[in-house]
């Protein structure tokens, strides 16, 4: 009894399912539906526009295209730094466009003052130093030679071509300059160099000090670094220049941590003398 009744109660949830079923909305035409020409035609409309928006194949999808086999598990969601920036808006402020261009410019000249390896293989370490700075508006004197040699107002200096063995460079001035840490790579091996300064150039910084530190100045003995933004963390990078007498900042006794720092590199080196910009400038 129990079995039978339970055979018609299927029976009736089945029949009441496919009916609730049936009344049920979808966008699916029914097979015995029939579509009228106005829907067919909005689909058809809709599947062209679908089409055209789709304007170009994303870059990995196309057939020519090279995939990683880890293209798997990759995010098809995520955004590049430049479609990013892309999406912000066009700020044509005076301020934006003069920073903008300003930008642009420190960009040109960092490339342009990389080092060159053919320029050094023809002239040299020590001419090619000396051609660095005297185009850039600094000033260079040579081991036997009183004249401090400068470009003139078009630009143009007296220096060999080429390598010439009598041309040894003994001081260097970039005082003024804008000299940014590549250019310094054109400023090493410089064998008999013992005066070196960077007076007043305000991109000379901590990273640029490790770096002339490191330049292989076995003669060096003044080094000026007033005016620049120097720190006391840059000046611990001195020790490898063991034959440095005179050292040149704008105050040794500005600040406790100034101070303590050039007391150290007095007793670490002991021919090295910190002296103070005014002692030094007022007088030249």
């Amino acid at each position: 009894m129990l079995h039978g009744m339970s055979r018609r109660l299927t029976s009736l949830v089945g029949r009441q399912g496919h009916r609730l079923a049936a009344t049920l909305p979808t966008n699916e035409p029914q097979p015995n539906e029939e579509v009228s020409h106005t829907v067919r035609r909005i689909r058809e409309e809709l599947a062209t526009d679908k089409q055209r928006l789709k304007w170009r194949t994303p870059i990995g999808d196309r057939p020519e295209d090279w995939n990683s086999k880890l293209k798997l598990f990759s995010n098809s969601e995520q955004t590049s730094d430049f479609i990013v920036m892309m999406q912000r808006p066009i700020d044509l402020s005076p301020t934006k466009i003069k920073d903008w261009w300003g930008n642009r410019q420190e960009k040109i000249e960092r490339h342009m003052q990389q080092f060159i390896p053919e320029r050094h293989k023809i002239l040299g370490a020590e001419l090619a130093a000396a051609h660095f700075i005297l185009y850039r508006g600094g000033a260079a004197k040579f081991f036997d030679d009183p004249r401090w040699h400068r470009a003139s107002e078009d630009g143009e200096f007296s220096l060999p071509n080429k390598f010439h063995p009598g041309y040894k460079v003994e001081a260097l001035r970039c005082d003024n300059m804008t000299l940014y840490y590549e250019g310094l790579e054109n400023l090493r091996c410089l064998d008999h160099l013992k005066f070196l300064s960077f007076h007043n150039v305000k991109t000379f910084d901590d990273w640029c000090l490790d770096r002339v530190s490191g330049g292989e100045y076995p003669r060096l003995e003044v080094l000026d670094l007033s005016g620049t933004e120097v720190t006391t963390n840059g000046l611990s990078c001195l020790y490898r220049l063991p034959q440095l007498k005179l050292l040149i900042v704008d105050d040794p006794k500005q600040s406790v941590e100034m101070e303590l720092a050039a007391a150290m590199l007095e007793v670490a080196l002991s021919p090295l003398k910190v002296v103070g910009a005014d002692a030094i400038h007022s007088h030249s």
